[in-house]
Parts: structure tokens; C-alpha cells; sequence
């Protein structure tokens, strides 16, 4: 959790646009191919560069696949086979995308938020530290480790296991790629690929935790942390 609680009253307080702009909220309701994602994400982040279009945060699933970030080693892709591989232009290592975890792809303007990449990675873990706090649970960022993490204890062990990971790209000062929360996935799937080049820590999810947390009430809570980090957003159909 975050050291002091955001103020909901100032929602500017971490990364809020300079004149206050509110974000298009879209949710598409099935699931969007890797390849149609990426196209359209590619399209809005290049018409907000020209100023055409606005801010834009996009929540979808994928069906299952395996993307390669610009920092992916081939030897961390452990069955090639096993479901579709995208090469990807955000930052990281091989991830997995699929069924019951919220992707999230964030288009910015950081020219209007402040053209600071490193506290523009800290408020999307803010973000998503502050969207888990909802249920109770405890996030993190870990040192030389992206993404964010949860510590799990039992009689005798405890571990550190990843519950979001965080990829972007900045493109003429707009972002796009983002953050992926595993609400409900099968974290089997994730055994294709080394996650983020980490051997030494596992996956989990939010029902992995014994939570039954929906994919509406996941969006809630993404969307109320949001705004409390990045400023006020405004429903928008999906592209």
C-alpha cells in the first residue's frame, strides 16, 4: 500500500494533466486480438501527438498469448508452441495475456503531465498499489523487479509472487502499452515463458489469493485509483 493515502479531493496530486483534461474510459466487452490492439493504440497515440484525439485508457482481455517486450531473451520463450508470440514495442520481457486478466493500455500526453518517464512508471505502480488496496491486499514495487508484487506467507515459507505487470511505450511524449492486473486467469498459462525473466519469483492473481473478485469490480477499483492518480475520466466507447 502506499505510504500516506491519496487525497481523492486532489486528483491531480501525483500525474494529473496541467488544464485538468479528463482521460476517455473505455471497456471493450469481448476479447480484442493482440494485433488489432496494438493498430489502435498506434492510431490514437499518434492523433493525440498531432492533437486530433484526446487521452485515452482502453480496458480489454486478449485471448491467450505470449508477448515479447524489446528486452525478451528467446531462451525465457519455453514452448513456442503453446499459444501465438508478439513481438512488442513496450519495455520488458516475455509476458502472457489472456482470459480473466484486466489489460489495461494507457495513452497519455506526459507533454501536459510533466515529461518525467521515471514518476510517470511510479504513479502507474501507485496506481495499481492503490487500485489492490480496495481488497485488502498489499502491493508493492520491488527493487530492480517491474511490475507489482505481493508477499505471501505460510507455516515455514513465504515468497514474493508478481499480480500486475507493467509495460509501456512513449512515442513524441504519449504513452501507450500499460498495465495488466491478473484478476482470474490460469496462471498455468503463464508456465510457457519465463514472466518478466524472473525464475526466482512466482505469479498470482487476485482469486489466486482467495479473493472473488470480479472483472466489474476489478474495473471499479482500477477506475477509482485512477482518477485519484491521474485526474478525472470521462466514458467513451472502445475503438
Amino acid at each position: 500500500m502506499l505510504d500516506q493515502p491519496l487525497n481523492p479531493a486532489a486528483p491531480t496530486a501525483l500525474f494529473g494533466r496541467d488544464d485538468g483534461l479528463p482521460a476517455a474510459w473505455a471497456v471493450s466487452t469481448s476479447p480484442v486480438s493482440y494485433p488489432e490492439a496494438v493498430a489502435a493504440m498506434e492510431a490514437r497515440a499518434a492523433a493525440i501527438a498531432e492533437g486530433t484525439a484526446g487521452e485515452l485508457v482502453w480496458l480489454l482481455e486478449h485471448p491467450p498469448l505470449y508477448t515479447a517486450g524489446v528486452s525478451a531473451r528467446a531462451t525465457d520463450l519455453l514452448d513456442p508452441d503453446r499459444f501465438p508470440v508478439f513481438e512488442s514495442g513496450r519495455g520488458g520481457q516475455y509476458t502472457y495475456h489472456g482470459p480473466g486478466q484486466r489489460v489495461v493500455y494507457v495513452m497519455l500526453d506526459l507533454t501536459r503531465r510533466g515529461r518525467d518517464v521515471r514518476a510517470f512508471v511510479a504513479a502507474l505502480e501507485a496506481w495499481v498499489i492503490d487500485a489492490l488496496s480496495a481488497f485488502n491486499v498489499e502491493g508493492g514495487p520491488r527493487e530492480g523487479r517491474v511490475g507489482v508484487w505481493v508477499e505471501r506467507k505460510g507455516p515455514g515459507w513465504s515468497r514474493e509472487d508478481k499480480i500486475a505487470a507493467i509495460g509501456v511505450k512513449l512515442r513524441r511524449w504519449v504513452s501507450f502499452h500499460g498495465i495488466s492486473l491478473n484478476v482470474e486467469p490460469d496462471l498455468s498459462h503463464f508456465d510457457g515463458i519465463v514472466p518478466c525473466g524472473q525464475t526466482a519469483h512466482g505469479v498470482t492473481s487476485l482469486v489466486d489469493l482467495g479473493l472473488p473478485v470480479s472483472m466489474d469490480e476489478a474495473d471499479a477499483a482500477l477506475k477509482a485509483a485512477f482518477t485519484r492518480v491521474f485526474g478525472a475520466v470521462a466514458e467513451a466507447p472502445a475503438p
